[in-house]
């Protein structure tokens, strides 16, 4: 009601604090309000809340306890009504805690919780919603946040690229399809090389095909779509109208309907695409009846045994995307074997709980009864010596009974055992595909049972029975609340020592009790104000000296330390914490944290270890909060000499992301330090570019005619793509490599400050002489080279494991990977 109503009715006239001139009229709505409360605001909200606790009898059974104040318009007199009336206020309450936190989330995002949405026009997220693009059902849809930052230049920018990205998605996606519809055309693509239009394979493997004028062409025609038009901001092409009126129209409405027509198809578009791409690299095709694709090695096995709806032909690790049938049948077999022994194991846990076991003795020699052999894992320490002889025994007649050859009868499944298989094969080949089912079921049950035999002492059973499991010790302690209950993820208690959890709890208690004073710590200063007067009257230091938070360990005097110190000393050895003491429990006598009634203590105890818990959490939140920001309680804006506001508007820092630096290089706000980050990573980029277009274009346009080294009789056609290349270079090629390299280290003044060293060499194609253009440009030089780094990687990675980074996968046979 506080948010809604100063907006409905206004705000109080007159002085909200006379003393400090601070009208009602100058409080703003919501958040922002707080920081406009004086001292004294605060110190009458808190005793208002003091007198709420303290003026009402609130112990467990009184009518406070349950709700009743004694306020009648919130309750009654009468039982009935006053039932009635406090269910109605919890389904209130209920709702206005929904209602607050997505007032404070949109208070934070909109800067207002309430009133007319339309009338907050400069929230950032109004900017962009009236744009082309923007369509029902979603509106506008900015999941990544790249318009956060309001930037209307970087908004046209992004909408003029994904433009042309659409209409290049269409034509790719038009030109997968159209040949498997149309057929091809008929004649030469290119008569001097005389490859036919027919002989161009649909998709990717195209790719192979385009003679090196047909990529000049296709270059020529890109530059041209570049060059032909007027494309700066502004204009028309750049908002996409390139003058085709077909794609737009002279009519305004008409050109924005066909134009957000032309966005929503040109998006379909680059989805296809992708989907085409990745299905072509999959299967040979990304376009026609997937049935005509009988030699992709997908289809290799989806008639096998094992293979069954609803999920037919399964193998997301790709063990068969070799397309082997040897090792797809040698798994088949193995797969059936392991089954066969699962389903015995799994029955083996079962039965003796359901039908008892044998009578009479497993071992006569032994003395051992069957009956004194326990259930699950713990049978193994039972089995005497000739028992894991017989189990040997079996085994090895179990493989060396049958001819078990690559295609024998048994290699298959069938070892004669016609309950298992039968003499018809149609029906062999039900029963194999059922047991082969039932198999990777029992194997999923067997793993299950060993956890659960391993956690609970059974794997079957009434959970109830095993009082005796280690899980079972102490999920009556204190600390066991719903609706977690007992929670020991880390497994400390798995042993089932007494000793160890009630050592482990008292200390539990005491890091909780250390916690919530630490963060209150934190929490009052900023809230109440520091104490007035000196901490160290000797020392001339004030407690208004002392910063909140980590820096105020560097303020602590000598003294301070020995009192701290003193205090711990104090608590550790004023009570009697042997084992089984009261204050071993956490009962150091102070009974306004735990009571003279054991069942109140107890509740006192696990409030307390809950809230402890909580501060645990909350400290270690704050601390981290401290040493990123300076700060782990107020305002963000605030804190503008925080290492993480360094370098918030440097070079690099683009959308969505912002400043991002999750590994802390720049966390000592060094300047010196990222300048010289920030240059290493242009050159890196600038080097990871060059790299990877050296990887791609040889593949593209191919190689230089004639020799790199004539003296070696070394041609540029014999050195190998990629990361092979490295051993064809002589010794003169990497003389000249060190050369440049040495050249654009020295050529240029580099020193810090320099033009050079912020990434500027005089190339003005690169740069610019103009300072804002030569930043945009500097911008997308280094996301540019952050991809090529990436990319480049990706390329070494590939080229290592496949023997290329570029190409057609089908030419390299030789890989570890075929």
């Amino acid at each position: 009601m506080g948010y809604i109503t100063p907006e409905i009715t206004g705000k109080f006239p007159g002085y909200l604090s006379p003393s400090a001139g601070l009208k009602f009229a100058d409080v703003p709505n919501g958040l922002a309000a707080i920081s406009k409360v004086p001292a004294a605001g605060w110190a009458q909200i808190l005793a208002y809340m003091a007198f709420c606790e303290v003026s009402q009898e609130q112990t467990p059974g009184s009518a406070a306890y349950a709700g009743d104040f004694g306020f009648k318009v919130l309750t009654s007199s009468d039982p009935a009504e006053k039932t009635k009336k406090l269910n109605a206020e919890i389904a209130n309450g209920r709702l206005a805690m929904m209602a607050i936190i997505g007032m404070f989330f949109q208070d934070g995002l909109t800067g207002s919780a309430w009133g007319d949405w339309a009338n907050y026009t400069a929230s950032p997220l109004r900017a962009f919603e009236n744009e082309l693009g923007v369509q029902a059902p979603v509106g506008f849809w900015d999941p990544a946040g790249f318009t956060a930052d309001g930037s209307v230049e970087d908004f046209k920018r992004r909408r003029a690229t994904e433009i042309k990205h659409g209409r290049i998605s269409m034509l790719a996606t038009m030109g997968y399809i159209t040949p498997e519809i149309t057929g091809k055309f008929p004649g030469y693509l290119s008569p001097s090389a005389g490859l036919k239009f027919a002989d161009v394979p649909n998709g990717l493997a195209a790719i192979s095909k385009v003679p090196a004028a047909g990529w000049a062409q296709i270059l020529a025609y890109m530059a041209f779509c570049e060059v032909s038009q007027e494309q700066t901001p502004g204009s028309a092409a750049y908002a996409g109208d390139f003058g085709f009126k077909v794609l737009t129209s002279s009519d305004p409405a008409e050109k924005t309907k066909k134009l957000n027509a032309e966005i929503a198809n040109g998006r379909l578009a680059m989805m296809a695409i992708i989907g085409m791409f990745f299905q072509d690299g999959l299967t040979g095709s990304a376009w026609g009846d997937w049935a005509n694709y009988t030699a992709s090695p997908l289809r290799a096995f989806e008639n096998e045994l094992g293979v069954q709806a609803p999920v037919g032909f399964w193998d997301p690790a790709g063990f068969t995307a070799d397309g082997s049938v040897e090792d797809f049948k040698r798994r088949r077999a193995t797969e059936i074997k392991h089954g066969r022994i699962s389903m015995l194991a799994t029955m083996g846990y079962i039965t003796p709980e359901i039908t008892g076991k044998f009578p009479g003795y497993l071992s006569p020699s032994a003395g051992l009864k069957f009956a004194d052999v326990p259930n699950g894992l713990a049978a193994i320490s039972k089995v005497p010596a000739a028992g894991w002889g017989q189990i040997l025994a079996y085994m090895a007649f179990c493989e060396v009974s049958q001819e078990q050859t690559p295609g024998s009868a048994a290699y298959a499944g069938d070892f004669g055992f016609k309950v298992l298989t039968a003499s018809d094969p149609a029906e062999k080949t039900k029963k194999l595909n059922a047991e082969i089912a039932n198999g990777r079921l029992a194997m999923m049950a067997i793993i299950g049972m060993f956890f659960q035999d391993g956690l609970t002492g059974s794997a079957w059973g009434d959970w109830a029975n095993y009082t005796a499991s280690p899980l079972r010790a102490f999920e009556n302690e204190l600390g066991v609340q719903a609706p977690v209950g007992f929670w020991d993820p880390a497994g400390f208690t798995a042993d089932g020592s007494v000793e160890d959890f009630k050592r482990r709890r008292a200390t539990e208690i005491k890091h909780g009790r250390i916690s919530m004073l630490a963060t209150m710590g934190y929490i009052t200063p900023e809230i109440t104000g520091k104490f007035p007067g000196y901490l160290s009257p000797s020392a001339g230091l004030k407690f208004a000296d002392v910063p909140n938070g980590l820096a105020a360990i560097s303020k602590v005097p000598a003294a301070g330390w020995a009192q701290i110190l003193a205090y711990m000393a104090f608590c550790e050895v004023s009570q009697e914490q042997t084992p089984g003491s009261a204050a071993y429990a956490g009962d150091f006598g102070f009974k306004v944290l735990t009571s003279s009634d054991p069942a109140e203590k107890t509740k006192k105890l696990n409030a307390e270890i809950a809230n402890g818990r909580l501060a645990m959490m909350a400290i270690i939140g704050m601390f981290f909060q401290d040493g990123l920001t300076g700060s782990a309680w107020g305002d963000w804006a605030n804190y503008t000499a925080s290492p993480l506001r360094a370098f918030e508007n440097e070079l690099g820092v683009q959308a969505p992301v912002g400043f991002w630096d999750p590994a802390g290089f720049t966390a000592d706000g060094s300047v010196e330090d990222f300048k010289r980050r920030r240059a290493t990573e242009i050159k890196h980029g600038r080097i990871s570019m060059l790299a990877t277009m050296g990887y791609i274009t040889p593949e593209i346009t191919g190689k230089f005619p004639g020799y790199l080294s004539p003296s070696a009789g070394l041609k540029f056609a014999d050195v190998p793509n990629g990361l092979a290349a490295i051993s064809k270079v002589p010794a003169a090629g990497w003389g000249q490599i060190l050369a440049y390299m040495a050249f654009c280290e020295v050529s240029q003044e580099q020193t810090p400050g320099s033009a050079a060293y912020a990434g500027d060499f005089g190339f003005k194609v690169l740069t610019s002489s103009d300072p804002a253009e030569k930043t945009k440009k500097l911008n997308a030089e280094i996301a540019n080279g952050r991809l090529a780094m990436m990319a480049i990687i990706g390329m070494f990675f590939q080229d290592g494991l496949t023997g290329s980074a570029w190409g057609d996968w089908a030419n390299y046979t030789a890989s570890p990977l075929r």
